[in-house]
C-alpha cells in the first residue's frame, strides 16, 4: 500500500525549499525594484502556507519509504514543484496563461530550456533569475538536492535516488548516499563558480554571468536575452560556454575521480566518455565541413559554430550561437542524432545517455558472435565490469518504450497540424530535455508559443517522463502499482 502521510511530509519539506528559492528571487526583485516584487511576495506566502499544511498532515508519518512510495514521491515532487513554480509568472502577468506558465516552469526544472516567451528581454530581473534557478536546481534533481541538504528527511533515500537517477548504471562516491550527494553537489558548485568567473573575465556583467553559468552547468538553455549567447558577439564567451557545457555532460562521479584526484587516465579509459567524445568530434567535423562548403563560412567560424551546436545539442543544453535552421538539412539529421543520444549518465544532460549507446553496440557485437558460436555464453563488460542480463533486458525495454512514445506523440502533433519535421524534433527535444527544435514553422532560435495548448501539455508530460527516465513516471499508471500486494 501507498503511505500517503510520508509523501505529504516530504512534499511539504520540498515546498519549504522552493519557498526559500523564491525568497532569493524576491531579494533580486527588491534590489532592482521592478514590478515582479509583489508576485514573488505572494508566491512565497502561498508556497509556505501549503508547505505548512502538508507538513501538518504528514506530522505523524513513519520515517520510511517503500519502493512504490519512492516512485510516487519523485514524480509528484517534480509536478508539485512545477505547479508552484508557475505562481511568479502568472501573478506578475508576464505569462498569464496557466498552460504557458506550467510549460515554462516544467521546461526549467527538467532543464529542457524550451520557452513560450517570445521576448525574454522584457522580463524583470527577478523572473529571469527564477527561470535560471529552476533549471539549476533541476540539473542534478530536486529530490537529489534535498538528500544532500536534508539527509535524515526520509529513511528510503536510496530508493528515492534510484527513482530519480539518470542512466542504467549508478555509481557512488561514498557508502553513504547523503555524503555522495554532497560531493556531487560540490563538483556542481565548483563547475558553476568556475563558469561564472570565466564569463566575467570574458566581458559579461555579473547578472548575465550568473544566469548563463547556471544555464550552462545545468545544461538548461534559458538565457537572459532572445539571442542567447550570440547576443554578446564574443567568440571567447562562446568557447567558454562550449567547454563548460561539455564538462557538464560528463558523469559527475567520473569527473570527481579524474579531476579532483588528478587521475585523468581514468577519464579517457572510460568507455562512455570515449563514446561521448567520439560523437562530438566526428559530428563537429562533419558540420564544420558542411558549413565551409555549402554556407561559405571561414574555417574558425565554421569550427566554432559546429562544435558549439553539437555540444549544445548532445548535452541537451539548447543555447545557440548561430541559427542552425539556416544550415544544410543534412546537419539537422546530425543534430537530431545528438538530441537522441544525449551526453553521459550521472550528468545534468538529458537524452538516452551515451552509456546506453555503448551497451547497444556491445549487444549487437555479441549477437554477431552468438550467430557464429550458438552455444557460447558471452559476457558483456563495460570498463571491466560485467553487465547483468537484467540490465540488458531493461535497456531494450527502455529503448522500445522511448521509440513508441516518440511515435505516438509525433503522430498526435502531426494530426493537430504541426509540420512533420517540427513534430518529430519537438518530440525528441521534449523527451530528451533538449530545448531547441528543427523545422520550418519553429526554428532552433524561436519560442514554442505558437503550439496549440494540447501540444504544450503533451510536451510538458514528455519533459517529465524524459527527465525521470520514463519508467519512474509510467509505472505509476500501471494497475499493479496500486494493488495492495
Amino acid at each position: 500500500m501507498i503511505h500517503f502521510k510520508i509523501i505529504y511530509k516530504i512534499l511539504g519539506s520540498l515546498l519549504f525549499i522552493e519557498a526559500s528559492l523564491m525568497i532569493c528571487c524576491l531579494v533580486m526583485a527588491l534590489c532592482y525594484n521592478e514590478d515582479d516584487l509583489f508576485a514573488f511576495i505572494v508566491s512565497v506566502i502561498t508556497t509556505l502556507f501549503c508547505a505548512f499544511v502538508l507538513r501538518h498532515v504528514g506530522r505523524n508519518a513513519d520515517n520510511f519509504l517503500s519502493l512504490r512510495d519512492a516512485y510516487l514521491v519523485v514524480t509528484l515532487a517534480w509536478m508539485v514543484f512545477s505547479l508552484f513554480g508557475t505562481l511568479p509568472f502568472i501573478i506578475s502577468g508576464y505569462v498569464p496563461s496557466f498552460t504557458d506558465a506550467y510549460f515554462e516552469t516544467m521546461s526549467g526544472f527538467t532543464t529542457t530550456g524550451a520557452t513560450v516567451i517570445d521576448n525574454v528581454d522584457i522580463l524583470p530581473h527577478g523572473l529571469l533569475f527564477w527561470r535560471s534557478l529552476t533549471q539549476w536546481i533541476g540539473g542534478l534533481g530536486i529530490v537529489f538536492f534535498t538528500i544532500a541538504l536534508l539527509p535524515s528527511m526520509v529513511g528510503g533515500s536510496v530508493k528515492v535516488f534510484s527513482a530519480e537517477a539518470t542512466g542504467p548504471i549508478n555509481s557512488k562516491l561514498h557508502p553513504r548516499l547523503s555524503m555522495s550527494a554532497k560531493w556531487i553537489w560540490m563538483v556542481y558548485l565548483v563547475l558553476t563558480a568556475a563558469c561564472f568567473g570565466c564569463y566575467l573575465l570574458g566581458g559579461m556583467n555579473w547578472f548575465d554571468g550568473l544566469n548563463f553559468s547556471m544555464s550552462t552547468t545545468a545544461t538548461g538553455g534559458f538565457a537572459t536575452h532572445n539571442e542567447s549567447i550570440s547576443y554578446f558577439h564574443s567568440p571567447t564567451l562562446e568557447y567558454v560556454c562550449t567547454v563548460f557545457t561539455f564538462l557538464s555532460g560528463v558523469n559527475f562521479t567520473l569527473l570527481y575521480f579524474s579531476a579532483a584526484k588528478f587521475k585523468f587516465k581514468q577519464l579517457f579509459s572510460n568507455a562512455e566518455f570515449r563514446f561521448y567524445l567520439l560523437l562530438i568530434v566526428s559530428f563537429s567535423l562533419f558540420i564544420m565541413l558542411e558549413l565551409i562548403i555549402r554556407n561559405h563560412y571561414d574555417i574558425e567560424h565554421a569550427f566554432r559554430s559546429g562544435i558549439f551546436q553539437v555540444v549544445s545539442f548532445i548535452t541537451t543544453t539548447g543555447l545557440f550561437n548561430d541559427d542552425a535552421g539556416k544550415w544544410p538539412h543534412v546537419t539537422w539529421v546530425i543534430l537530431a542524432i545528438c538530441m537522441f543520444f544525449g551526453a553521459c549518465s550521472g550528468s545534468t544532460s538529458g537524452g538516452m545517455k551515451c552509456i546506453r549507446g555503448v551497451m547497444l553496440l556491445k549487444i549487437i557485437k555479441n549477437e554477431f558472435r552468438q550467430i557464429l558460436h550458438p552455444n557460447a555464453v558471452l559476457p558483456m563488460k563495460i570498463d571491466g565490469v560485467n553487465v547483468q542480463q537484467q540490465k540488458r533486458v531493461t535497456l531494450l525495454a527502455f529503448l522500445t518504450v522511448y521509440l513508441i512514445l516518440c511515435l505516438i506523440v509525433s503522430f498526435t502533433m502531426i494530426a493537430v497540424g504541426v509540420d512533420n519535421t517540427n513534430a518529430i524534433t519537438i518530440t525528441l527535444s521534449s523527451i530528451g530535455n533538449v530545448g531547441p527544435t528543427l523545422g520550418i514553422e519553429i526554428g532552433p532560435t524561436m519560442s514554442w508559443s505558437m503550439l496549440p495548448a494540447l501540444v504544450k501539455w503533451m510536451c510538458s508530460l514528455m519533459m517529465l517522463i524524459g527527465r525521470l527516465e520514463i519508467f519512474t513516471v509510467l509505472v505509476i499508471f500501471t494497475p499493479q502499482f496500486w494493488k495492495e500486494n
